[in-house]
């Protein structure tokens, strides 16, 4: 079987979908010359209507993309650096979204908004390391996390096809990740329903992007001592509460391991949702970025800030030896750090801030 890649995938499923429907069409910044390595041969292959390059105005381009929404066309927006999703927040979760809500369903906007470049890599700089995929959430936008090319394929054609505007998380994380596919089986992903990785019986752990391959490293290295279920939600709105409960119940131990801030952050929020439900036989974990996390341009004091399989395994053996049912007082306050973080994280954390 071929090997695909994951931003060969992402470069597929726009193929796809363009030569599919005349009204999908890609924009954005340097996609002609694909740089950021989703859009090559696109081009060549679709003209310059259809490959449009823009100018230098995220804030005007996106605008563009819902009028031309409105007007049926099906837009697939790229932005290259995470922060300059949070210039057109305000385009995208209070126009876009809302206009099918306060039109009635009288009108759509189905737009994609494709972020191949999202979290962090050595060196890359505080203002382009984000993971902003929890602030899209947050407002009910439409919000996917592929973690690999046969996901990232999938749910990239389930966002294009979606009449509702749609923000794609691509993580630099997973672009190294390569699988054998057949083409013929590739299929879109529905929005909102996630997937087993990795069945388990012992403890679960909740995984978002590029952690999922972290999640399945370690349990595979836990699996003589602990059995472990790696569990991908592939969306993060709508989420599949359904297939997590499911996971839960065979498990009844819960691990989030997420790209993002700890206070409100998105494991907090799936942290929450469960032990709403009273599903848990211990004390839940979390394993993210530290509060207010900021990278600079040091590779060291950078990886010191993300989330490490070492603490994921101290949190699932925690999970494990804790048999105690939930109470508040064993939450981790704030200020303090999380009992997951494990010897010696906290003052290397403190260090990476200072």
């Amino acid at each position: 079987m071929p090997l695909l890649s994951y931003l060969r995938a992402i470069n597929r499923a726009l193929g796809d979908e363009m030569e599919r429907d005349p009204a999908v069409f890609i924009m954005g910044e340097d996609i002609r010359e694909a740089l950021t390595n989703t859009t090559p041969g696109l081009l060549a292959r679709f003209g310059p209507d259809r490959v449009v390059e823009t100018p230098l105005s995220e804030q005007g381009f996106t605008n563009f993309a819902t009028g031309a929404a409105l007007a049926g066309m099906r837009p697939v927006v790229e932005y290259q650096i995470p922060f300059l999703l949070l210039l057109v927040l305000e385009q995208i979760a209070n126009q876009a979204n809302k206009v099918s809500v306060m039109s009635g369903g009288q009108a759509s906007v189905p737009v994609t908004y494709l972020l191949p470049a999202a979290g962090w890599r050595p060196a890359w700089g505080g203002q382009h390391s984000d993971q902003p995929y929890s602030v899209f959430a947050h407002f009910g936008v439409k919000t996917v996390l592929p973690a690999t090319p046969a996901d990232a394929y999938g749910l990239m054609v389930s966002a294009i096809r979606d009449d509702d505007p749609v923000v794609v998380f691509a993580p630099i994380g997973a672009h190294r990740v390569r699988s054998d596919v057949v083409f013929a089986d590739l299929a879109p992903v529905p929005l909102g329903v996630g997937r087993v990785h990795r069945p388990g019986t012992d403890v679960t752990v909740a995984a978002t992007g590029h952690l999922v391959h972290d999640a399945l490293a370690v349990a595979d290295a836990l699996s003589g001592e602990i059995s472990v279920e790696v569990f991908d939600p592939r969306t993060l709105y709508p989420f599949d509460w359904d297939g997590l409960f499911s996971s839960l119940a065979r498990t009844g131990r819960l691990v989030v391991l997420d790209d993002t801030n700890r206070f409100c952050g998105f494991a907090a929020e799936i942290i929450a949702t469960v032990v709403e439900q009273g599903s848990l036989r211990t004390t839940p974990q979390r394993i993210t970025r530290p509060d207010s996390a900021v990278v600079g341009c040091a590779p060291e004091l950078d990886m010191a800030l993300q989330p490490s399989r070492d603490e994921l395994v101290t949190a699932i053996r925690l999970v494990m030896k804790n048999g105690l049912p939930l109470t508040p007082d064993r939450s981790p306050r704030p200020g303090r750090a999380a009992a997951a973080t494990g010897p010696g994280t906290s003052d290397r954390r403190a260090a990476a801030r200072r």
